[in-house]
């Protein structure tokens, strides 16, 4: 009878040692688990928030992007943009997106609104290659938004030929895509001022050193020469240099030669605005002497030496325009003196 009721009472505790077993199971790796998980984010938040007080953009490689984008434990959002920055790429559109991105985020870093929530990044192919073969990248600049939980979906993915690559555009993805409305603040730009200021200076200048004497005022050869030179301005691309900022020319770093012509039709080189408005200028002037050849009142000599001119003008300086389109739009058929 002893040796059965000692073999029921282990029977009876052999229940009791599984269940214990069974809650420390349950209780004690999960919680151990959990504060690793905690522990984990904690670092990471803390050292994105630290490269983002130093820097609006976080440049990343793949080893960053790995860790820090793509590995959980994650509880914001990551803007990424996917760029070709170094001169050899020849991206000028990756520059461009790049100025309206760094605007972007420097208008959230120094927001009162800024929080750990998103954070802004960067990943350049030429440091992080291997990025862009992992996501089946082959195309620059691109957006993508990496969001807090769960993987980017379709819309995550900026869609940069419909909308642009403006910084209000941007931001406006963004607060579709995470809730965080940023207020751009762009850099203030001081050009329009100062030449306005400087424009109104000499004109000044000359009504009061002329005060006696306003006839110049009613020039009309002046203005019409003032407006010509605005016209050639601008039908040769100042205005675009203005507004996306494109560098002068293009050195190649394996060759050294230097291009003063881009060639593709969608950008150009502030060398190239200039060459541009010398050829506009060069047809201006020789229509101008055939038209003085054709109505001046001068002898019939200089008249004809003004229209070989003219006409000689007009045939260079056309061809060499010409010549400059055709480099630009590959496959365009026709051509004039010079291929």
């Amino acid at each position: 009878m002893g040796v059965r009721r000692r073999s029921g009472a282990v029977m009876a505790a052999v229940p009791v040692l599984a269940l214990l077993l069974l809650l420390l199971a349950w209780g004690g790796p999960p919680a151990a688990g959990q504060k690793r998980k905690e522990m984990v984010l904690s670092e990471k938040v803390n050292q994105l928030m630290e490269w983002a007080s130093k820097r609006s953009v976080i440049r990343m490689n793949g080893d960053k992007f790995r860790r820090l984008v793509k590995a959980p434990p994650r509880n914001y959002s990551v803007i990424v943009m996917f760029t070709a920055l170094q001169p050899h790429r020849q991206c000028v559109v990756c520059k461009q997106a790049d100025e309206e991105y760094q605007i972007l985020a420097n208008s959230w870093r120094y927001s009162s609104a800024f929080t750990n929530k998103i954070f802004f990044a960067m990943v350049d192919f030429d440091e992080g290659s291997d990025v862009f073969q992992m996501l089946n990248m082959n195309s620059a600049p691109t957006f993508i938004n990496f969001p807090a939980k769960g993987k980017p979906k379709r819309g995550d993915t900026y869609e940069l030929q419909v909308r642009g690559f403006a910084a209000e555009q941007l931001a406006r993805w963004v607060a579709d895509r995470t809730d965080v409305n940023i207020r751009v603040i762009r850099p203030p730009n001081y050009a329009g001022p100062l030449m306005l200021g400087l424009l109104l200076a000499v004109i000044g200048g000359l009504v009061y050193l002329r005060g006696s004497n306003l006839d110049f005022l009613y020039n009309k050869t002046g203005w019409a020469f003032a407006a010509l030179c605005f016209v050639l301005a601008m039908t040769s691309g100042q205005m675009w240099n203005h507004i996306r900022g494109p560098p002068y020319a293009h050195k190649n770093p394996h060759t050294g030669q230097v291009n003063y012509i881009h060639g593709s039709s969608q950008a150009q080189f502030v060398a190239e605005t200039h060459i541009v408005l010398l050829f506009n200028g060069g047809v201006t002037l020789g229509m101008v002497l055939l038209h003085e050849a054709a109505t001046s009142d001068m002898d019939v000599g200089k008249r004809k030496i003004m229209c070989i001119a003219g006409i000689g003008l007009v045939v260079l300086f056309f061809s060499w325009l010409l010549s400059v389109f055709r480099s630009k739009y590959h496959g365009y058929p026709y051509s004039f003196l010079m291929s």
